[in-house]
């Protein structure tokens, strides 16, 4: 037998051994040999940004005690880092996922056990609407119950602080460290008081929205095409009542839904995945769209921070953007329409995140609007926000994996503000005489064609884990001289935060916090990526390439060569 078996079926007895429920008890016995490891066989990670994993009885599960130790920790923490306040305030939501509102409720019970305030929603609200919250109810703390755009048997937890953003260094540690000094079920406070539990209602919701139209650049143009064809699937999300309201709010008169997916279901019946970078996931609105005629399709994932997009093409046929491209328009928009508008005097900046298309940078360095690359996470762009407050003016921020936010009264990505905006790109497109597809082409005739491929490969359990921390060793010890025929010229290692000039050997940091990725940047400009992924068992590898674009006619063909570039960079390094 193993360390780690001995481990599991230490841990499952020490479970046994407490004062968890009996039918709990009986779950864990009724575990085969397999299941009780996986279970069991390490804790489930309170990481940088909370919890994430499946639901289930065990250490290494989502579950009532697993949330209930993460939210004794954090009470602990909160007593401490403001033992000077009266009183302490924080705000929960959750999203439609299975035992989210359960979760939520554990939360509550042991947040004011520990002599804590609470507000919580009537029901499921997006996750940005929490990071507005926090902010507008000067709260010192929020959180979360979702997994994102997870599989359905996943669940997790995420924690915001007093500025309304994922918590960063160094309370993300602090917090940690705090989770793991609890050390038994037993010192988990789960009788609630109620009295010091309070509901939020419609009211915050408008003042939400009233915010979000306060960032419309052009009502006039969305009162001239407000018919534009707009269908909108939540994909069984919180998005299903807020997006439509929102666009509503600001003058679109033409949305519609997906009936099917528009029931908050945490089984998410119509789809394999609930996330909006699977084409699968936008394919019943896609079928809509061609039905009634639609100009754009919007989808949100289950907890409303992210969308994926699709157009019409220069034919006429709907296709899906990837999130570099939605991202492409909306900050070329934003940041035109402010320019147009005298709004770009403020030391006016964008931040992206170093795995997203270096195009927008370009594209921000012509309306003289300062760049910050920052981690993958959105946290890191609220940092910088945050750092900025009172200095320069934050006009956008957005990462690959389609999440993006405007304005300064939220603190993470906001699907319900990016579809204000790109369907209000739409119709300042439309009023061009364009689409949003020929608008795309557009902008690359002027700053250059940006061709990006993600592609993931999933690794799950223990074996899967250590396949992944392998090819990361591999990629570090055996650095190729040349990919595609192209020489690499620069590697960057986030997990030693230097970069280093191959041709020179010059070696400097690149002033960010470490973090396990890896990049490659090759003499044809190309650029690699290689990240495992902190929310799900996978490895993922980013491709980046770019070219002129002399006309228009000439988009099919360049945007061919390119993606044929991207397949030979994969094919040479073997995957």
């Amino acid at each position: 037998m193993s360390n780690l078996e001995d481990i599991a079926k230490s841990r499952a007895q020490e479970w046994l051994n407490s004062n968890i429920e009996d039918k709990d008890k009986e779950i864990i016995k009724s575990y085969s040999n397999k299941e009780l490891f996986e279970a069991f066989y390490k804790d489930l990670e309170f990481g940088t940004g909370g919890l994430r994993g499946e639901m289930g009885i065990g250490t290494n599960r989502v579950n009532k005690y697993t949330i209930g130790k993460a939210t004794q920790g954090l009470a602990n923490y909160l007593k401490k880092s403001f033992a000077d306040r009266d009183t302490i305030t924080v705000a929960i939501a959750h999203d439609s996922r299975n035992n989210s509102r359960f979760f939520m409720d554990i939360t509550a019970a042991v947040l004011s056990a520990n002599n804590i305030n609470v507000l919580i929603f009537d029901e499921l609200r997006p996750t940005p609407e929490l990071s507005y919250v926090v902010r507008e109810y000067n709260c010192q703390c929020g959180i979360v119950i979702t997994a994102s755009h997870n599989p359905k048997e996943y669940n997790g937890y995420k924690v915001y602080w007093e500025d309304g953003g994922q918590i960063v260094p160094p309370y993300d540690k602090e917090i940690i460290d705090s989770v793991n000094d609890v050390s038994s079920i037993d010192q988990i406070k789960f009788n609630a008081n109620e009295s010091i539990i309070k509901m939020l209602d419609n009211e915050v919701d408008e003042k939400y929205l009233d915010a979000i139209k306060s960032l419309s650049l052009n009502p006039d143009t969305i009162k001239k095409h407000s018919d534009i064809g707009i269908v909108y699937t939540p994909i069984h999300g919180t998005g299903y009542k807020l997006v439509p309201d929102c666009l509503n709010k600001l003058g679109f008169t033409n949305v519609m839904s997906v009936d099917e997916q528009n029931a908050p279901d945490g089984n998410f019946p119509t789809v394999k995945y609930p996330n909006p970078e699977e084409r699968d996931a936008l394919n019943m609105a896609i079928e809509k769209a061609e039905k009634t005629g639609a100009d754009i399709v919007m989808g949100t994932d289950p907890d409303s921070d992210r969308v994926g997009i699709a157009v019409r093409d220069n034919n006429n046929k709907i296709v899906i953007l990837n999130g570099n491209q939605t991202a492409t328009l909306l900050f070329h928009y934003l940041l035109n329409q402010s320019k147009e508008r005298g709004k770009l005097n403020n030391n006016p900046y964008i931040v992206k995140t170093i795995v997203t298309t270096d195009l927008l940078a370009v594209i921000a360095n012509s309306f003289s609007v300062d760049v910050y690359d920052v981690l993958t996470g959105f946290k890191y762009i609220a940092e910088v926000m945050n750092k900025n407050q009172g200095k320069a003016e934050f006009i956008v921020g957005g990462e690959e994996s389609f999440g993006y936010l405007a304005g300064d009264f939220v603190r993470d990505k906001d699907a319900v503000i990016s579809c204000a905006l790109i369907a209000e790109t739409a119709v300042w497109a439309k009023e061009n005489g364009k689409t949003l597809y020929q608008l795309l082409i557009d902008i690359y005739c002027t700053y250059g064609i940006y061709s990006e491929n993600l592609l993931s490969l999933t690794k799950k359990g223990k074996e899967g884990a250590d396949e992944i921390a392998a090819m990361m060793t591999s990629f570090r010890e055996n650095t190729p001289d040349t990919i595609n025929n192209s020489k690499v010229v620069k590697v960057i290692d986030h997990k030693v935060a230097e970069e280093k000039d191959v041709t020179s050997g010059q070696v400097k940091s690149t002033g960010l916090p470490q973090s396990n990725v890896l990049q490659f940047i090759l003499a044809d400009g190309s650029k690699i990526s290689v990240r495992p992924s902190g929310t799900e068992p996978k490895i993922k590898f980013y491709f980046s390439v770019n070219d002129k674009l002399n006309n228009k006619e000439d988009y099919e063909q360049v945007k061919a060569e390119l993606n044929n570039r991207i397949e030979s960079i994969k094919s040479d390094l073997g995957i």
